[in-house]
């Protein structure tokens, strides 16, 4: 039985955790465990989550998983939620992200010297902690495993499963799920983007960008005073 924690927090992104939940639990063998501190309901884009796990109480799993989502920078500004990451973390045979999930990896201080792949928009935010930022949709950098923005989380899932049950077993778990992706646009990278897209997303993300940014440099600070 391989065992999986996906730790939760409010503003978490759905996606990021739903993607990989569902292809994992495609799998024969696979205890999946959602979990939160103090297993309280968390809201994520208008979803309640609950009947979740305590995540300070969980024991040691095989695979640490962490969603990204907006309230990433909430969540490591948390010292109970990032000492929970690196307890679990410790044991665990992979350690890996989706999205700016690999910020709060970053944070703990599991990605330092490490290549990391993260949200274009968030990306050199992990500088901050040590990590160096790469723009793969999956990166592998010995033990941690990270996916891109969102939706890489599928293909981060896939090659997840290739390294647990071989290239066979993903193979079956994107059959059954029928991921055939063809997105009717090409918009889906800054580099290919129109401009016109890319300006205005630009716009829509770049207050929780320069707040992400202010407030992860004052952790970052912290965390290398408290070093």
């Amino acid at each position: 039985m391989t065992h999986v924690v996906i730790p939760l927090y409010e503003g978490v992104t759905p996606l990021d955790f739903a993607g990989p939940y569902q292809l994992l639990h495609a799998l024969p063998d696979m205890d999946i465990t959602l979990a939160a501190i103090d297993r309280k309901e968390i809201v994520a884009d208008g979803l309640t989550l609950g009947a979740l796990g305590d995540l300070e109480r969980i024991g040691p799993c095989d695979i640490l998983l962490v969603p990204g989502g907006l309230g990433c920078v909430a969540a490591l500004e948390t010292s109970r939620f990032l000492a929970a990451i690196r307890r679990l973390a410790k044991d665990a045979t992979y350690v890996t992200s989706v999205c700016t999930g690999s910020l709060i990896l970053a944070a703990a201080g599991l990605l330092d010297g490490r290549r990391a792949a993260c949200h274009w928009a968030f990306r050199e935010l992990l500088r901050a902690f040590g990590a160096i930022p790469d723009a793969g949709r999956v990166v592998r950098d010995g033990r941690c495993i990270t996916g891109g923005g969102v939706t890489a989380g599928t293909d981060f899932a896939l090659a997840l499963i290739a390294e647990l049950r071989g290239a066979a077993a993903a193979q079956g778990a994107q059959l059954l799920l029928e991921y055939a992706p063809e997105p009717p646009f090409n918009a889906g990278l800054p580099e290919t983007a129109p401009p016109s897209v890319l300006k205005a997303v630009n716009a829509r993300l770049s207050h929780g960008v320069a707040d992400a940014t202010r407030r992860i440099a004052i952790v970052a600070e912290q965390l290398r005073d408290a070093g």
